[in-house]
């Protein structure tokens, strides 16, 4: 396979120039699957309130009164200010929408067909329209009309009853990992959907719920139970089912992962911490045997580490090839080598000229690799540029935004 390079000095093509994506919605799931389209070349239309936009801007740490987290999420979006409570504001979208490819949104069922903006509006106005709607049960079925946020939709997935220790209640993980699936789902069936529509198919929708989108990924568990009757349960640091894998402490009061699960590595993992006994025990041979015998070698290992430096540690699995790492920091991600050198952290400057750095862009793509052509927009930066391209005039934006419509 070929790896075509842009030549010096140029820009390369961005695998979805051209596509032009509305997004309705606010907060997370619905609005990365639409960040995530805009870091490949999409056109993204961001519609927010003109009282105070979209309440992410908001949310965690603050710089100058906007979140950093806005700045990395809304790169490349254009911020346009549209009340779509009001009827004209709703129309405005609906101008929008019919120029667009995709539209994602992210209120709960029933909202936008209050606006005139469902599916069955739109389509009717954009038959090639792709719609994505996110919402935490689906679109239908009987818990459509509940409020759904991905602390819940963890939880009715199956991940938190499985996260943490068993003698302990259930944990979260410290990011909105519901959402960000979501995400991911809806944005790869968005790309599906444009693949239909080029290959002569039509419009349609695509209906992500984030309960389903936790159940997903969550491996053997369904039929486990249903062919076994077995509840999987909370295992701590370890991977259940499978030996060794594990997080240990070291001499200095640092955790190293180690996974060790394969029947070679786990031979040269107990070669390299001296225990050769249990690297020929014809019992540990398979992971079967391994798992009946877990605690006897997650003891040897853990007594091992406990003996040296987590730097050390690393330093002996890595010349025995043996997959182990760090239990990493923000600080340890943005002083990494390897993150510099995979262009995994981007430098950017604030509106103040605050240095500030992002992740870089995922999967990276040979030929046609994303970018990040401008941070999270101040609110409603876009609005004239945007509106302005239906033909409303000067005089007309000024009335919109006198009706708090714009």
């Amino acid at each position: 396979m070929s790896t075509a390079a842009a030549a010096p000095g140029t820009t390369p093509p961005q695998a979805l120039a051209g596509v032009r994506v509305l997004e309705l919605g606010s907060l997370i799931a619905g609005p990365y699957a639409a960040s995530l389209l805009a870091q490949f070349g999409a056109e993204v239309i961001k519609i927010e309130s003109p009282e105070g936009g979209d309440p992410l801007r908001q949310w965690r740490k603050l710089h100058e009164g906007t979140s950093l987290w806005w700045y990395s999420q809304s790169r490349n979006k254009k911020s346009v200010t549209l009340d779509l409570r009001q009827p004209e504001g709703a129309e405005l979208a609906r101008q929008l929408a019919a120029t667009a490819d995709i539209v994602i949104e992210n209120f709960r069922p029933g909202t936008l067909e209050k606006w005139g903006l469902g599916w069955e509006a739109l389509h009717a106005l954009n038959p090639n329209l792709i719609m994505v709607r996110v919402s935490g049960y689906g679109q239908t079925g009987p818990y459509s009309q509940r409020p759904g946020f991905a602390a819940i939709a963890e939880c009715m997935g199956g991940l938190r009853y499985t996260s943490g220790f068993p003698d302990r209640p259930p944990v979260r993980v410290g990011v909105s990992l519901g959402d960000t699936l979501a995400s991911l789902y809806g944005t790869i069936g968005a790309l599906l959907a444009l693949q239909h529509r080029r290959n002569g198919g039509g419009g349609q929708f695509i209906d992500v719920a984030l309960y389903e989108s936790v159940f997903a990924i969550m491996e053997s568990l369904v039929p486990e139970f249903s062919v076994q009757g077995f509840v999987r349960e909370r295992s701590g640091a370890s991977l259940p089912g499978i030996a060794p894998s594990n997080t240990y402490l070291c001499g200095d009061g640092l955790y190293v992962a180690i996974a060790g699960n394969g029947d070679a590595i786990f031979r040269r993992l107990m070669t390299a911490i001296g225990r050769t006994d249990m690297a020929d025990d014809p019992d540990l041979a398979g992971n079967a045997g391994r798992v009946a015998q877990v605690q006897r070698i997650d003891e040897a290992i853990g007594q091992w580490t406990g003996q040296h430096t987590l730097d050390q540690v690393l330093d002996v699995l890595e010349a025995a090839a043996v997959p182990a790492g760090r239990i990493y920091t923000a600080a340890d991600i943005v002083a990494d080598p390897h993150y510099q050198a995979r262009g995994m952290i981007e430098s950017h400057t604030l509106p103040d000229g605050q240095p500030m750095s992002l992740p870089g862009v995922v999967p990276q793509l040979s030929a046609t690799p994303g970018a990040t052509r401008w941070i999270g927009p101040a609110l409603g930066e876009h609005t004239d540029e945007v509106l302005g391209s239906l033909g409303l005039s000067a005089e007309r934006m000024a009335e919109l935004r006198r009706k708090g419509i714009a």
